[in-house]
């Protein structure tokens, strides 16, 4: 192997290891993440609220927006990705009230 293609290999390795703990802080965040909004979808069970707060929603893509294009991230996945998470958490609190 020559220098170059041995050092292009010891800098895709570093690039991964780097990725495999930004996956698992994404992931133990997801899971923090998650358990605030289980309680809250309890809590809005409790009290007889709806699921879903659109205006909160809106809000909060708003926000994940302008951070993603402060982080350099594209606003339109960070939307993407935020409108996941808060289908899946409706469908939680959805089931809350069941």
């Amino acid at each position: 192997m020559t220098d170059a293609v041995s050092r292009a290999a010891e800098l895709l390795k570093e690039h991964r290891e780097s990725i495999d703990r930004l996956d698992a802080i994404l992931v133990y965040t997801l899971g923090e993440r998650f358990k605030h909004t289980q309680a809250v979808g309890k809590l809005k069970a409790a009290h007889d609220l709806p699921p879903s707060d659109p205006a909160r929603e809106a809000k909060q893509i708003a926000r994940l927006e302008d951070l993603a294009d402060r982080a350099d991230l594209d606003p339109d996945f960070a939307k993407k990705f935020l409108n996941f998470i808060i289908a899946e958490v409706i469908q939680h609190h959805k089931k809350h009230q069941e």
